[in-house]
């Protein structure tokens, strides 16, 4: 709950807001009309411009169940966005192939190292098919 602290910020600062407009709403009563009125127009401004504001933070982020997505804007998805997208899935992709490639080598030297030991061992490779020499094997003798 990292936002908390700046949820309970904003808000105090809301709640600041308010209580300086209730006081300058109560300061008007004796000034002209033609002030009033352009006092009126600000606040209304400064409303809009804070609420364009909470619209524009509030629809990057939507939540969808359990997870939440990250919108691109206004200016919807361009090829940058698109390509920094498939970015990741591009080197996943290639990480499994050299993933694949390492073990294909490995297995590769494993089985070379197997059939060159039985090529330079003293016994002939259908010794180590007969049956008895599996016997021998377990026996322990040598």
């Amino acid at each position: 709950m990292t936002n908390l602290p700046i949820i309970q910020s904003q808000k105090e600062a809301d709640r600041f807001g308010r209580r300086i407009a209730v006081r300058l709403t109560a300061g008007t009563v004796e000034l002209p009309y033609a002030i009033t009125e352009r006092l009126r127009a600000a606040r209304v401004q400064a409303v809009d411009r804070r609420r364009a504001a909470n619209l524009v933070r509030a629809s990057s982020v939507f939540a969808s169940g359990g997870a939440a997505t990250l919108a691109f804007g206004d200016g919807g998805v361009s090829l940058w966005n698109r390509i920094a997208s498939a970015l990741p899935l591009i080197a996943l992709a290639a990480g499994l192939i050299l993933i694949h490639a390492v073990q294909d080598d490995r297995r590769a030297s494993e089985v070379a190292e197997v059939d060159a030991a039985l090529l330079t061992d003293d016994l002939p490779p259908s010794a180590y098919a007969d049956p008895g020499f599996a016997q021998f094997l377990k026996s322990g003798r040598n």
